[in-house]
């Protein structure tokens, strides 16, 4: 028989159990169970070893001899190939990024089009808190379906927009993965999707006041404090609570509050700065407030900083209201609704983008002037100033 090269497939296939020798040093191992396994014997320092080289059929027998010729050049060097394939794997491992530092590399790569660069935590906060602590060091190659299956189901039903979320951020950071050349599998995170199943989650708006409600409310905040100032210029504005807690009195030029990109919502690279008409009213709330500005913002914190959302939230809360700050806005919408006021004003009243690309490339007009009409209208309904013919139009309406 030859010394070497003393198997083929054939033969391999119809062995039992036990061990063989191809020649040079290289075994193949047949289990009872029919699996096959690859390993080399070597002699070193008088010491004999052996050390695997992978399944058969996955590790050809081609594949094999060629290894295991590899391994015998290391030996002929002096080195153990069982110290050196840890050495390969280490440096192999080390070379490969982990999902923490890829999604790092992406958060970079993004943070231009993010609020704030990003800064907030808001973009990565649903990965920081439930899928790194699971998968933070886990190589970005090694990731799969299963792997995404396991972290997100804790949380898949009972905080479905939390992982959805998460499932979004992960998403991107394959994708991110893949184009820096990494063998990623960019459909992992669609077929984590169909194995997490379903979910039953109903959309829950914010909560927020009747319209008719909101005058009642507005005309109790006669305290003249800094939350209750915040809060009445957000009504009157119609803006989001960010804006309003970041004014800077250089955002206001006679009765224009231009509210800057960075603080204006959407991607960075959409977002344009947006002109807000004041209607006298929401001018006299401002003149009130110039006593309490602090480096700069007509609205600080009682320590630093500026007013923070949680603080109007939590007094509403004190006035036993289950509406928030932002729904607001979902009040006047409806009373636009209800009152006639065009469309197309009413949302770009709230800084909503109107018509598709090519529609906005024409009408370039934010509309400030008909706005004007109905901030000063809303203004009105806020301060209990109705005309008679109104209040006849609005009776009759209820009557109908």
């Amino acid at each position: 028989m030859h010394s070497t090269n003393r198997l083929d497939n054939k033969t391999i296939q119809s062995l039992p159990a036990g061990k063989y020798c191809d020649g040079a040093g290289l075994w193949i191992a047949k289990r009872k169970d029919g699996g096959s396994q690859w390993f080399i014997r070597y002699t070193l320092h008088g010491q004999r070893l052996e050390m695997g080289l992978g399944g058969y059929p996955k590790v050809t027998l081609k594949q094999a001899r060629i290894d295991a010729g590899k391994w015998r050049e290391v030996v002929a060097a002096g080195k153990n190939p069982l110290d050196e394939k840890k050495r390969i794997i280490t440096e192999n491992q080390q070379a490969k990024p982990t999902f923490a530092l890829m999604m790092g590399d992406a958060l970079e790569a993004l943070k231009r089009e993010l609020v704030g660069d990003g800064k907030a935590g808001r973009w990565d906060s649903p990965l920081r808190l439930h899928v790194i602590p699971k998968l933070g060091k886990t190589l970005i190659e090694d990731i799969d379906q299963n792997t995404i299956k396991r972290v997100l189901a804790p949380i898949w039903h009972d905080k479905p927009a939390t992982a959805r979320k998460a499932l979004s951020r992960i998403s991107i950071v394959m994708k991110h993965a893949a184009a820096a050349g990494y063998d990623v599998d960019i459909q992992a995170t669609e077929k984590a999707k169909l194995l997490l199943g379903k979910q039953t989650d109903k959309t829950k708006h914010i909560p927020a006041l009747n319209w008719r409600e909101v005058p009642s409310f507005y005309q109790s905040l006669d305290g003249g404090t800094v939350t209750e100032l915040a809060l009445k210029l957000l009504i009157l504005t119609t803006l989001r609570s960010k804006p309003i807690r970041f004014l800077r009195l250089e955002y206001i030029e006679g009765d224009i509050l231009t509210v800057p990109p960075d603080l204006v919502k959407g991607t960075k690279a959409k977002r344009t700065a947006f002109r807000v008409p004041l209607s006298l009213e929401a001018l006299d709330v401002i003149e009130q407030a110039k006593k309490f500005e602090r480096g700069g913002f007509l609205f600080p914190n009682v320590n630093k900083g500026v007013l923070s959302d949680a603080t109007m939230i939590r007094f509403m809360d004190r006035m036993g209201l289950e509406a928030r700050p932002h729904g607001f806005r979902s009040s006047f919408r409806t009373w636009c609704e209800e009152t006639d006021k065009p469309w197309n004003v009413a949302e770009t009243t709230l800084g909503h983008v109107i018509g598709g690309n090519v529609e906005r490339s024409y009408q370039r007009s934010d509309l400030l002037e008909k706005r004007r009409v109905i901030m000063s209208q809303w203004s009105n309904h806020l301060s209990g100033q109705f005309t008679a013919a109104a209040q006849l139009i609005t009776l009759q309406r209820e009557t109908n």
